[in-house]
């Protein structure tokens, strides 16, 4: 029997609604002398949506504000009930859909760990014993005799998460919470969901951070107006859905040109996956330039260029240093490949043409493009070389 299963399932909103008594006879009053009420709308936020999970399974989400991620969370959580269909859920189901779920904000937080344990069925003793656990991660030990309205949302989400995470529920459901988290409690949080799934806890997660969307999870959904656009593998329901945000690689600058050369197109784009495809962080990248030699230039050289958003050179390679090739009159496409050396970011491809004494013509950065992933695993650096250590120890070992 599957963990969780939604069988069609829809959600209607109604705007404009009447909701007491008094303004129901303020609309009867308006119908009686002649005068129209504004007419409620029906908005849809989700529309025929079905899908299941068995135990230890993890299921993630993807859309577009608006797409109803957050209303099929809402509905397994038993916040709000579907229009239509069915929502099956087995166990005890821990959803941290914003910050501080559940949390009594006048309670401290010892209190509510014991508050949200009983909300989840759990006993004093079983609470108890998991107690230490829950504020070692959380790392809010010194404020747990503090009622919680006077956390940081850090702390609420950090007290949040660590209780959600470890009263061991059947069913694990987080929307796009942990952004209000720093990158060091992010790690610890996908560790613990990661965790979680090895326990055969069951985990449906929303994020805009895909590349931890596609770790936790092997199996998507696309969620577009209401509606499955589409579901599967998480790498390509994720590449897809990058390419339909309109972040696709694979732009070409217009035409340049100078005495000597005319750059006709520079593109960049994923090896694997040709023009229209996004980049991930993992990926090989393509620059790709044609070009015109329109007369013979002695010594004409070529650089092709990758910079950082903030300005920094990360890649200067010269045709010349790689290449016997003389660039005489003639046509060319020239192509340099990247293996997966790039962090997540911003970045643009650009190219050099000159000779020893001269520059002809300096496209530094003409075509913008993005790496794709996540941002948690030290964003600092520019580059992931994974380069290896030699360790030799100097002592004697005891």
């Amino acid at each position: 029997m599957d963990r969780v299963e939604l069988d069609r399932v829809s959600k209607r909103y109604v705007l404009g609604q009447r909701l007491n008594a008094r303004e129901a006879l303020s609309a009867a009053a308006a119908r009686m002398i002649g005068r129209s009420s504004r007419p409620s709308r029906e908005i849809w936020s989700l529309r025929d949506v079905s899908f299941s999970l068995a135990d230890g399974e993890a299921l993630g989400i993807v859309g577009a504000n608006g797409a109803g991620k957050s209303t099929v969370l809402k509905i397994l959580a038993g916040i709000t009930a579907p229009t239509a269909g069915v929502s099956r859920t087995r166990g005890r189901v821990a959803a941290l859909l914003e910050v501080g779920t559940g949390f009594h904000p006048e309670l401290t937080g010892w209190e509510n760990i014991y508050l949200n344990g009983a909300i989840l069925g759990m006993s004093r003793s079983d609470i108890t014993r998991r107690f230490d656990q829950i504020v070692d991660f959380s790392g809010v030990e010194r404020f747990l005799d503090t009622p919680v309205k006077r956390y940081s949302s850090g702390m609420y989400l950090r007290l949040a998460f660590a209780v959600a995470a470890h009263l061991e529920p059947d069913v694990l459901v987080v929307d796009e919470i942990l952004a209000v988290g720093d990158a060091e409690f992010q790690r610890k949080c996908v560790m613990r969901m990661q965790e979680a799934e090895k326990e055969g806890r069951t985990l449906i997660f929303v994020s805009h951070d895909l590349e931890t969307l596609s770790r936790l999870c092997e199996r998507s959904l696309w969620l577009e107006s209401g509606r499955i656009r589409d579901s599967g593998a998480t790498e390509a329901i994720v590449r897809d859905y990058l390419a339909s945000s309109l972040l696709a690689q694979g732009a070409d600058t217009q035409r340049f040109e100078s005495d000597g050369v005319v750059v006709h197109a520079l593109r960049a784009l994923p090896v694997e996956k040709g023009a229209g495809a996004v980049l991930m962080r993992g990926d090989r990248l393509r620059i790709e330039t044609e070009f015109e030699v329109t007369h013979d230039v002695p010594g004409l050289d070529l650089a092709v260029l990758v910079t950082r958003s903030g300005g920094a050179r990360v890649i200067d390679e010269v045709l010349s240093e790689r290449s016997t090739v003389r660039l005489s009159r003639g046509r060319y496409r020239v192509s340099l490949v990247l293996p997966p050396l790039l962090n997540s970011g911003d970045y643009t491809a650009g190219l050099w043409f000159g000779t020893q004494y001269e520059e002809l013509l300096d496209l530094t950065m003409a075509v913008p493009f993005t790496v794709h992933g996540s941002h948690v695993d030290r964003p600092e650096r520019i580059l992931v070389m994974a380069l290896p250590f030699e360790v030799d120890r100097l002592d004697a070992a005891g």
